[in-house]
């Protein structure tokens, strides 16, 4: 019988893949910000209005939270509608724990789509891409490595495999051709 459903991969780097659920759901988080202009129409949209009237647009200057789809779309170098600021997870501080030992942290629990939400958040202007691309590398390397030895030993030893590496095991099979 076959899938209802194929799943298709995010997408990699500063673009994303609509036809992704994971990209899909991770362009729905969240990007703390701040209104740099007058933004009409738009309160009822983010959740902050009552519906059409007089007050439905956010006034300049006011904190924003407010999907990456949209930031994406509202973040403009020539217009500056909104500015965008980092979630906790990038900033320095954090960075300064991955730095020491990435194993500690939950990254599920701090955003299940860290690693795409990284990569989407250098499409903004921001001094601190180069330390955040240079964070993401290196929270990936030691699970990269954890996840294929582990697959291989669960290839070489299968009463020791968890479930955490059974979905990897196929693509660790030593005589698999691709």
């Amino acid at each position: 019988m076959a899938e209802a459903y194929f799943p298709v991969g995010p997408g990699l780097g500063p673009e994303e893949n609509f036809l992704s659920l994971d990209d899909i759901l991770m362009s729905q988080e969240k990007l703390p910000g701040r209104a740099e202009s007058n933004l009409p129409r738009l309160a009822f949209a983010l959740g902050q209005g009552s519906g059409a009237g007089s007050g439905d647009s956010i006034p300049e200057g006011s904190k924003l939270e407010i999907p990456m789809w949209l930031a994406k779309g509202l973040h403009d170098s020539k217009r500056r509608l909104i500015s965008v600021e980092l979630p906790k997870i990038y900033k320095e501080a954090w960075r300064t724990v991955f730095s020491a030992d990435a194993n500690v942290v939950d990254l599920h629990k701090m955003g299940p789509y860290y690693y795409g939400f990284g990569s989407q958040l250098l499409n903004f202007d921001n001094p601190e891409n180069p330390e955040i691309a240079q964070c993401i590398l290196q929270v990936t390397w030691p699970g990269t490595v954890f996840l294929q030895s582990g697959a291989v030993s669960c290839l070489t030893y299968p009463t020791s495999s968890s479930s955490l590496l059974k979905p990897w095991q196929r693509h660790f099979q030593p005589d698999k051709s691709y």
